[in-house]
């Protein structure tokens, strides 16, 4: 590794000189440093953090809010000029007021610091993280340039970009604040963005965090039935949402798309229609295709200042993947036909992606998802932020299958989403037939997702290939060495074992050789489709995987001296493309949103994911651009169903779909210490999963899925995205502003608070009691409790909400906790064996008392009045937890019951 020590020493000079000379006065450069200084050394300030740690903070990020009018201000501490990782408290001010205040200041920071002075440099952090991470050797990493305060080291041969290194203090796992380096380095196969922090006296590894986001969405769903296909659908034209909320103002390029436009969820949902000039004036001013800022696109492919859509079958992740262009008259409008290998259509699927990518960031834009906030562009036109990072988005990546991922690195540096192709639903066809001789018939097999497609059948005698075992292997016939037969390969198909190299590689050697297609022979694994590798972006010919048992047939046959002739075809069944399933892309998108505003856009390491709250937001997301004029909150919604081939009402890839109603969802915030998830997939197999991220992510979409409807109960429901007044433009609304608020590494408690400093903002609290009777319905109430910091198992939920006598409820026009209290009404006993009586105090009217089992099953229900007592009949319920759900004008909560 060659580096300028000068320079080093001289930029931590700098950088060191810098720190001790701005320190405190770094707060004073913010216009508001009066206001925050003055509320930090007031009696309001419930941080209880001393002057001591509040002697050394800098303004991270300034960001106003237009719709809420709120300053979001991002303070950092920092200790003797060195930056505290994480320790970034988020302050709103409205009106010249500390108006919010979600305090993850560091306490104690004097008596807690274990060293001042690093005994590793830079070099040796970049080195003990490849090293823990296994990159491989790490090659030759110089230093380049100083950045925002980050000695910028290149990419060596361990990352695709940059490697920023800084000097921070992070907490250890004992609570000491330990000088460390901080450092990011993405991947060569892009499955990781590591953010880690070096200890940079002994180099362990103090922390890390993963920037790519990869949502495993495969899960236990094994068993993929063809039971849902799309459906035969004509092509209409529509203009997006209300007419007038685009066509008058739309930048005029002519632009249109063949795609499943907004709200159709995917092909099971709905047909293709067109869209025409969908860019949105406020959000995308000079259209989906510009870069410059001036009137006419720059590009006629799927590029432009939001997103450039690409595919990356070969997973290389570089910039020569297929754009679809749409010539000068940007008309992307291509056939489709989605029984065929999905590179058949794949400049359908890019369309799509580029579509819903744009949509994403032309809707949330109109919520607050701005260019100051750390939005998606590369073009920022002058409207603050870091500009030079539009999403790089990939269709049918070929780095795996059944999943999706979104990598978001801090404002100015591009995120990239990969959508990978998931399982072939339904039976494989005969993808090889055997022209002659005794094992004449067809046979199963999978088409590889690289090389030639099978459009028409390939014909010719097969040849077992040989090579000369050279080191790669000691099979000679898995081609992983040196081909030896290529002179009997020319103009044949060639058999080769599947072995151990990477499947490109197989098949390069194969067509170098001459072969004119490929017939893997699988081992003792199951066949399934191939992916490509390093190399299989050269592969040219198409080849396709049959089991051992008929591999071995073969091979023995032609061993004894036997001509087989054959013919390879592509029989299906053919895989989903994740591209065509816009709530799992929104989704992803998603998560660039959270991660980009939770902390501020300049830190993305605030989603914790101990704590991943970042899967529910990002399932939210999904849900909320598919909603229809007539849905009701009731009726489950699951996640990807297209994905997986269920029907539309399909469970999808989380245990629970989302509903209003506890018979279909039953989780409270309980649910989030669960550490083992039990349950059944969607053709009834038993499962025991332990992914805590993506089952808390559940629990927290739900609560904000509920609070969705509540919304749209309220004030109705209005299907303009953009400009929308009902009560989901509402909830989105609270929801991106609550983001802002809620400071760093937010738990339940604090994603609550959040919206409910965003509704206060908003409107003055009208639906704060509104917001508080969701949340406490789903145990997240006034007296609920995260527990320890990063603990996962002492969550206390609680469904109580405020006294109505709170001042911060003075606006609220509805709360059924103003017509009742907990202390209203009874339930005795519990636990309970043969009856529970619930007793009121008042008259509460016409209820209906639903009994809901733990997983999810309605097992009794009762219509009455509830004044006085009222009795359930329990006897013959099997031993356990329930829930019991009171519901009607004037009363909506739920209880524990536990039946001995």
């Amino acid at each position: 590794m060659k580096r300028d020590y000068t320079k080093i020493v001289m930029f931590l000079f700098v950088l060191a000189f810098t720190f001790s000379v701005k320190g405190q006065s770094e707060l004073s450069k913010s216009k508001y440093a009066g206001i925050i200084t003055s509320y930090l050394s007031s009696s309001e300030n419930a941080s209880k953090v001393s002057g001591s740690d509040l002697t050394d903070i800098y303004v991270n990020r300034e960001v106003f809010s237009k719709k809420t009018g709120i300053a979001n201000v991002y303070l950092n501490q920092r200790y003797n000029g060195i930056k505290i990782y994480n320790a970034i408290t988020a302050v709103g001010i409205k009106n010249n007021k500390v108006f919010h205040f979600a305090e993850k200041f560091q306490k104690n920071i004097e008596e807690r610091v274990t060293s001042k002075t690093p005994l590793l440099n830079e070099s040796q952090a970049i080195e003990k993280a490849a090293t823990y991470f296994k990159l491989g050797a790490i090659g030759e990493i110089q230093y380049i340039e100083s950045e925002k305060g980050k000695a910028v080291f290149s990419k060596g041969a361990i990352s695709q970009e940059n490697i920023p290194v800084e000097l921070v203090y992070t907490e250890n796992e004992d609570g000491d604040l330990v000088l460390a380096w901080d450092l990011s380095i993405y991947t060569i196969e892009s499955s990781h963005w590591w953010s880690v922090r070096v200890d940079a006296r002994t180099g362990e590894i103090v922390n890390h965090n993963d920037w790519v986001i990869s949502c495993n969405f495969d899960g236990n769903h094994s068993n993929h039935s063809d039971n849902h296909k799309a459906g035969n659908y004509s092509k209409s034209s529509v203009n997006l949402f209300k007419a007038e909320s685009n066509s008058l103002y739309t930048p005029a390029d002519g632009s249109q798309y063949n795609v499943y436009a907004l709200p159709t969820e995917s092909p099971f949902h709905g047909p293709r229609s067109i869209v025409t000039q969908p860019a949105d004036a406020t959000a995308s001013p000079f259209g989906w295709h510009d870069t410059d800022g001036i009137a006419g696109a720059e590009y006629t492919i799927t590029r432009g200042n939001n997103v450039w859509a690409l595919d990356d079958i070969n997973d290389n992740d570089g910039t020569d993947g297929f754009s679809p262009d749409g010539g000068a008259s940007l008309n992307f409008d291509f056939p489709l036909n989605l029984d065929q290998n999905p590179r058949g259509y794949l400049d359908v699927s890019t369309v799509n992606l580029f579509y819903i990518n744009n949509v994403m960031h032309d809707i949330w834009y109109q919520y607050g998802f701005d260019e100051a906030s750390g939005n998606f562009q590369e073009n920022n036109y002058g409207k603050g932020g870091a500009a030079s990072d539009a999403v790089a988005a990939q269709s049918q990546d070929g780095g795996g299958q059944n999943n999706a991922n979104f990598a978001t690195p801090a404002d100015g540096s591009a995120p990239r989403m990969q959508m990978y192709l998931w399982f072939a639903a339904g039976t494989p066809g005969d993808a090889l037939i055997i022209n002659n001789g005794s094992l004449a018939g067809g046979y199963q097999g999978f088409t590889a997702s690289f090389g030639a497609v099978l459009s028409s059948p390939v014909t010719a005698d097969l040849v077992v290939l040989t090579d000369d075992d050279g080191g790669e292997s000691t099979d000679p016939n898995d081609a992983c060495d040196l081909v030896t037969n290529a002179a009997a390969l020319n103009g044949k198909i060639a058999v080769i074992r599947r072995g151990t190299c990477e499947f490109g590689v197989k098949m390069l050697a194969a067509e170098n050789a001459g072969a004119i297609a490929a017939l893997v022979v699988t081992d003792d694994r199951e066949p399934g489709p191939m992916g490509p590798g390093a190399v299989g972006d050269q592969v040219t010919i198409p080849s396709i995987m049959i089991d051992k048992a008929t591999g071995d047939a073969i091979i023995a046959s032609l061993g004894n001296g036997d001509t087989i002739n054959a013919s390879l075809q592509d029989a299906g069944p053919y895989q989903r493309d994740g591209s065509f399933d816009n709530g799992v892309v929104a989704h992803e998108y998603g998560h660039g949103i959270s991660t980009r505003l939770t902390g501020g856009a300049d830190n993305s390491g605030c989603l914790n994911s101990n704590f991943q709250m970042g899967e529910g937001w990002s399932d939210w997301f999904g849900l909320m651009i598919t909603m229809k004029p007539g849905d009701v909150g009731t009726t489950g919604r699951g996640i990807g169903t297209f994905d997986l081939n269920q029907p539309n009402d399909g469970l999808g890839i989380r245990l629970r779909r989302y509903s209003t109603d506890f018979a279909v969802n039953e989780y409270t915030f309980d649910a989030t210490n669960d550490n083992t998830v039990e349950g059944q997939d969607v053709d009834g197999n038993d499962i025991i999963r332990n992914r805590r991220v993506h089952y808390i992510g559940t629990v927290w979409c739900t609560m904000l899925w509920d609070l969705t409807w509540a919304y749209v109960d309220k004030y109705g429901f209005d299907p303009d995205l953009y400009n929308g007044t009902g009560g989901n433009n509402r909830a989105m609304s609270v929801v991106i502003e609550g983001l802002k608020l809620q400071g760093c590494n937010p738990e339940f408690l604090e994603g609550r608070d959040g919206i409910l400093a965003a509704d206060m903002a908003l409107t003055g609290g009208e639906d704060q009691c509104l917001i508080w009777d969701v949340f406490a319905r789903r145990g997240l109430g006034v007296n609920a409790s995260n527990g320890l910091p990063f603990r996962r198992e002492d969550q206390v939920e609680n469904f109580d909400t405020p006294d109505p006598a709170d001042p911060s409820l003075a606006n609220c026009t509805t709360l059924s906790a103003a017509k009742f209290n907990a202390s209203d009404y009874s339930i005795f006993p519990n636990p309970a064996s043969n009856l529970v009586t619930v007793k009121s105090k008042k008259d509460l009217g016409d209820v209906t008392l639903k009994l809901v089992d733990i997983n999810g099953r309605e097992v009794l229900t009762k219509r009455t009045s509830l004044i006085g007592e009222v009795e359930l009949d329990v006897k013959g319920l099997q031993s356990g937890l329930y829930i019991l759900n009171i519901k009607g004008d004037y009363i909506d909560t739920n209880e524990k019951i536990v039946i001995k």
